[in-house]
């Protein structure tokens, strides 16, 4: 049986790894935002750890904040387009070992991102694209009327979007121990999938396949939550329009990766609620010290 890894970083050295050269684009940002740090990366310690775990294949995507990170449009243009040619050139090394989701400038700028997809997609030949869970300092999540010339394209194309938390604007830590992928990544996660579900963008582009990182964040413990409030509080349904019904068949048309979500009080809830089908492997290794397996 084949085993294939959708959530599976690549941290090449442009990106955030010590390189005498220049600065990586993370150093030149003054740091991830998020204060999680970024571990060393590379191919073959990858492959080593699929091994180890019997992983066929691994889909690799570049993590938060991406490419987002650059300072400029012209700039996230030219650090998404290097990530995804690397990321290519590792796929065509050895295909049955990668694939890769393709890295996006930031969904404001629409020219840039659709100009990226075009190229990831019919000449790289990418799996999909990553979608980060929010953009720009109004935290405008990806149900947002803006995106719909890139959700129009992607549906076009019946694209797999991988969607991936970044932090929010607020960078204000729940504790300052704790950097904000711990607590606020969940969190993001549950924010964008709901602002997809409202806004009526799941039943808007059908054909696009979208996957929420790390079992849905919160989503899964929250949608009972949702649609309760949906069907008992007149004025919330009389402005989103939508029965409870139709929300829980928005949720269940995401796909879930089990990354870091492999206790047994997640998979029984996730398990309970989602159809299997829609469940992906992932293993999120080298961003953790430790082994992180999905049984």
């Amino acid at each position: 049986m084949s085993l294939i890894d959708t959530h599976h970083h690549f941290v090449p050295d442009f990106y955030a790894q010590d390189t005498e050269e220049a600065l990586t684009a993370v150093e030149e940002a003054g740091g991830d935002p998020s204060g999680w740090p970024t571990p060393p990366w590379s191919p073959e310690g990858s492959i080593a750890s699929m091994e180890r775990n019997g992983t066929t294949k691994a889909i690799l995507s570049l993590t938060a904040p991406g490419a987002v990170i650059a300072p400029t449009d012209e700039k996230r243009r030219a650090l998404a387009r290097k990530a995804n040619e690397y990321a290519a050139s590792k796929r065509d090394e050895d295909p049955k070992r990668w694939g890769f989701f393709a890295a996006l400038p930031s969904l404001l700028d629409t020219e840039g991102t659709l100009a990226e997809i075009r190229y990831a997609l019919d000449v790289l030949k990418a799996e999909g694209v990553t979608f980060f869970t929010r953009y720009g300092p109004e935290n405008k999540y990806l149900g947002h009327a803006e995106f719909k010339p890139i959700w129009e394209e992607l549906n076009s194309r019946r694209a797999v979007i991988f969607i991936h938390p970044t932090h929010p604007a607020d960078t204000t830590r729940v504790n300052p121990f704790l950097p904000q992928p711990v607590i606020d990544y969940p969190h993001e996660t549950t924010r964008t999938a709901v602002d997809l579900i409202i806004t009526n963008t799941m039943r808007s582009y059908p054909y696009c396949k979208v996957i929420l990182s790390h079992a849905g964040g919160t989503l899964p413990f929250l949608i009972t939550r949702i649609t309760t409030v949906s069907r008992e509080a007149a004025a919330t349904a009389r402005v989103n329009g939508k029965t409870s019904e139709e929300i829980l068949e928005d949720f269940r048309s995401f796909y879930f990766d089990l990354a870091l979500s492999s206790s047994k009080a997640v998979l029984n809830l996730v398990l309970d609620i989602i159809p299997h089908d829609h469940l992906l492997y992932g293993k999120l290794l080298h961003m953790l010290h430790f082994v992180y397996s999905c049984h």
